[in-house]
């Protein structure tokens, strides 16, 4: 759908109109005891999905095992571009490359987001490093607002290579969402909402409103078609019924997701499956024997001094020999929320002489006995044979 300026125009009005209610109507989910997955679908007389069913995309990734391991790739997806057309929002391409608000124009900040000049190319920032931790379950970055659910490997014991993520939106000032380790305890399809007594009062001071419940598929229900809850109490995530809140602080502490998002993850993940809300404004990762830096704004003011966070994060990750200090400091700069390459450039070659011959079991073998032999302690750069 493309605007035209009568609509552009009416569009505004309206988010400026509907920003009231949506900042009065929270998405926690009240305490309940569920012990099926789903529970029987309640009519519906509102279509939410004005979009397509969304692809599911995976990404596979090789987690670091040691301290600077060889074939780490912790960076997933790949940026691109958008040619602006007539009509043109940040808006709506945020939407239709699935992309939360705050991603797309933190990569465009000079843009007009209403207006963006007709044939400027813009930035989709769709590359990510992934939050640092156990590589498992669900988990939220909340400076991100990005969610990202790891998928059980099919092996038996085995770790998680594969990984789907989303723009989510999040709590605002007041309403905070928190940082916690949780499990999914229950799914709902088109769940009522239970108004919280707080939230019952806001609505009546606010708007004049009076309602204990709203039901599933009610236009004016916040969760959307799908709810996944938490053992986190009065937290769940969601759909939503204000799409242009995904990539923003609006909700009440709950996580929303785009319509057409929490639709294609819903039937993924499995009640039971761990879960955690993160605060992690800077991360840091390794693709192609690259370092690589991405910085959020710290906007909860919870860890200020991102190039201390940053220092740490890269000592502890064994590769600060391979970081250029001047491109760190501008990626910690621009805090713009893509993954920036932040190594050395012109990196010095090393004489390591002549290749080493292996035997039959992998081990460098030393001339004349046959014997096996270390390749000492001469530092390497970083490589790997995994693709990215």
């Amino acid at each position: 759908m493309r605007l035209t300026p009568l609509r552009r125009i009416l569009l505004v009005a309206g988010l400026l109109l509907a920003a009231a209610p949506l900042l009065s109507s929270s998405g926690r989910a009240e305490p309940a005891a569920l012990t099926d997955e789903r529970v029987d679908v309640e009519p519906s007389g509102f279509e939410e999905r004005a979009w397509p069913p969304r692809e599911i995309v995976s990404h596979f990734f090789v987690p670091g095992l040691d301290k600077g391991s060889q074939g780490t790739q912790t960076v997933v997806g790949s940026s691109h571009t958008h040619r602006v057309v007539a009509g043109d929002t940040l808006l709506e391409l945020a939407r239709q490359y699935d992309l939360g608000y705050n991603e797309i124009l933190g990569a465009n900040p000079v843009v007009d987001p209403w207006l963006p000049d007709r044939g400027v190319a813009l930035l989709l920032p769709s590359e990510w490093i992934l939050p640092s931790g156990s590589y498992e379950g669900l988990v939220v970055n909340i400076p991100e607002m990005r969610l990202y659910y790891y998928l059980p490997s099919p092996r038996k014991g085995a770790r998680s290579s594969t990984v789907i993520t989303y723009p989510v939106g999040l709590g605002r000032q007041g309403w905070q969402t928190p940082e916690a380790d949780f499990r999914v305890r229950g799914k709902t399809t088109n769940p009522t909402w239970v108004i919280p007594a707080s939230i019952r009062a806001e609505r009546l001071k606010e708007l004049g409103r009076r309602d204990f419940t709203i039901a599933g598929g009610d236009p004016e229900n916040p969760l959307g078609r799908h709810r996944i809850e938490l053992t986190l109490p009065s937290y769940a995530i969601h759909g939503t019924n204000k799409t242009w809140g995904v990539g923003m602080q609006v909700s009440h502490g709950c996580v929303r997701l785009y319509p057409e998002d929490i639709e294609a993850v819903f039937p993924l993940i499995k009640v039971g499956s761990k879960g955690r809300f993160t605060y992690q404004p800077v991360k840091v990762g390794l693709r192609r024997g690259r370092v690589l830096v991405e910085v959020h704004e710290d906007i909860y003011g919870l860890q200020p001094g991102a190039w201390a966070t940053a220092n740490g994060l890269i000592k502890e990750m064994g590769v600060m020999a391979h970081v250029d200090p001047e491109l760190l400091e501008a990626a910690i700069e621009a805090m713009n929320g893509i993954p920036t390459d932040v190594g050395y450039v012109d990196w010095p070659e090393e004489d390591l002489g002549e290749s080493p011959q292996f035997n039959q079991v992998g081990d460098p073998m030393s001339e004349g006995d046959g014997k096996s032999a270390g390749l000492g302690n001469r530092p390497q750069a970083l490589t790997t044979s995994s693709s990215g």
